[in-house]
């Protein structure tokens, strides 16, 4: 018997009838995400209970079409978190990677875009807008493919929605009167406060 063998040995699966009834709820309903789908039958299989199917990983491996780490880490994670841990979403330990652009940097980058370009320049390009943010101190650094990110109209707004007012969005001249630029009412209102520093 090989190491990793004697390890998946010490995670056996004893699931209650309660536990067995929820997670043939979950696979029922469909409604969870892919991973908890998978993780269900999983244990199901598992389960060396009495109403228990009792498979080893090599079956369930194949039954399922899954890796054998994956059954591992799912019988792993229920013997040393418990079913909860097994069947909720892991909250992240360190917290995600602060945005660059907060609101009222956003607004600002939003205003830029839409100003007078720089002379000789017929249009923005996201390189020039991400040096001319540096360059005005709205951000220390930034890359073209972040200002871009940023820019970028949300998902739900088709291109033909934009510049639509009837689809409560508006044309916008900068502050010197300069060409338009229509913003959606999302945008407007984070930079309803318009631009200052």
């Amino acid at each position: 018997m090989t190491a990793k063998a004697i390890a998946v040995k010490k995670y056996v699966v004893r699931l209650n009838e309660e536990e067995r009834r929820r997670l043939l709820e979950l696979i029922s309903k469909g409604k969870s995400s892919a991973k908890q789908q998978l993780k269900a039958p999983i244990l199901l299989k598992a389960d060396v209970s009495k109403a228990g199917e009792g498979w080893s990983d090599g079956r369930i491996i194949e039954a399922l079409e899954t890796s054998a780490s994956m059954v591992y880490r799912v019988r792993q994670q229920l013997v040393e978190e418990g079913f909860e841990a097994v069947l909720s979403r892991k909250v992240r330990a360190t917290p995600a990677i602060a945005k660059i652009f907060d609101g009222e940097k956003e607004a600002k980058l939003i205003a830029l875009a839409c100003s007078e370009t720089p002379r000789g320049r017929a249009r923005w390009t996201l390189q020039l807008l991400a040096n001319e943010a540096v360059g005005l101190s709205i951000v220390d650094q930034v890359s073209p493919s972040t200002v871009g990110r940023t820019l970028k109209p949300p998902q739900a707004a088709s291109p033909r929605a934009m510049g639509d007012p009837a689809r409560g969005q508006q044309r916008l001249r900068s502050g010197d009167g300069g060409r338009p630029c229509r913003l959606s009412a999302r945008t407007r209102s984070r930079s309803s406060s318009g631009l200052s520093g």
